[in-house]
């Protein structure tokens, strides 16, 4: 119920982290993978190509790129998308008083209107193929909590949850699943300065019931799950993957 043998995974924003997790995670399962990155993404690239399986590379700023061309170049390299993850996503860090309309744009644009438009783009492929299809997004804790010095993502984030939701009461009669995972407070790059904060880093740790920062490899089960046959009845769900975190 979980192999994925043959099946081909779009997924934005895996040149590092918890994309590249989640793109060798679905390599492995048996996908081909179409990677929509800002930067090179050769470490990623080489990761696959030890399982075996296909990766295709396409540059995209995501902010501003057409979602159906990004499809159209995923469909002519490998014929067909089947399972769609929306990882792609920034954060910026300041305080609400002091909070630019430039940074909140930059973060809305990317972690919420991309993901809408990149679903849309890859719901019409699924439906014009005739076949079901798995759309995962890429929530966050802070998709049920509020947070501190960080406004456009949170709200971005919370609107990744709704979304996920809407998307999957609409689109369920054409056979399409979309779920969310919510991951816990991860080492990546996007936390590297709360990492680096000994003050932070001790408050946070000390709520985890896992007692460390989450990995990469964390989302892999989780991902796979959501991706394949397993979880055919499964849709409009945010799967906290945190330690514990909200349990707390």
């Amino acid at each position: 119920m979980f192999d994925l043998d043959g099946k081909v995974a779009l997924v934005t924003g895996c040149d590092t982290g918890l994309g590249q997790g989640i793109a060798l995670a679905l390599a492995e399962a048996g996908c081909d993978v179409v990677g929509v990155n800002i930067v090179p993404s050769d470490a990623t690239a080489s990761l696959i190509a030890e399982t075996r399986r296909r990766f295709h590379d396409i540059r995209a700023d995501l902010r501003t790129a057409a979602p159906l061309e990004i499809v159209a170049q995923a469909t002519g390299a490998f014929g067909r998308i089947d399972i769609l993850v929306n990882n792609a996503g920034i954060i910026r860090r300041a305080d609400a008083l002091e909070f630019t309309e430039r940074d909140w744009d930059d973060v809305i644009d990317l972690n919420l209107k991309a993901v809408f438009f990149m679903s849309q783009a890859v719901a019409r492929q699924f439906i014009a193929q005739k076949s079901p299809g798995r759309i995962i997004n890429i929530a966050s804790m802070l998709s049920f909590q509020g947070g501190i010095r960080v406004p456009s993502y949170t709200a971005s984030k919370s609107g990744v949850m709704g979304l996920t939701r809407l998307l999957a009461n609409e689109w369920a009669q054409h056979g399409i699943t979309v779920n969310a995972i919510a991951p816990g407070y991860m080492s990546t790059n996007n936390t590297e300065a709360l990492r680096a904060d000994p003050v932070r880093s001790a408050e946070i740790l000390g709520r985890i019931p896992a007692a460390r920062w989450g990995l990469p490899a964390d989302l892999a089960g989780p991902v796979v799950f959501l991706a394949s046959a397993a979880s055919a009845y499964v849709t409009g769900h945010t799967l906290a993957v945190d330690g514990g975190w909200l349990a707390r």
